[in-house]
């Protein structure tokens, strides 16, 4: 969490089409095969998650600072 609070909002764009992808190749990818690591994408998952919790923080905070 600490890492995604460091980047600035275009590497946080890049991280999370990163993440995407990982999640969209392992769902249409490997599909009817054995999965070998299926915690990948529940850890890539999670990482979208707390990155868009991250931008949205951020404009929230913009906004705020606009407002005052």
């Amino acid at each position: 969490m600490k890492e995604i609070k460091k980047k600035s909002g275009e590497d946080l764009v890049k991280f999370l089409n990163e993440k995407r992808e990982i999640v969209r190749a392992f769902r249409f990818g490997i599909a009817g095969s054995a999965k070998k690591n299926v915690k990948a994408k529940l850890l890539a998952r999670k990482e979208i998650a707390r990155t868009l919790t991250e931008q949205n923080m951020r404009k929230m905070a913009d906004a705020n600072n606009a407002i005052a």
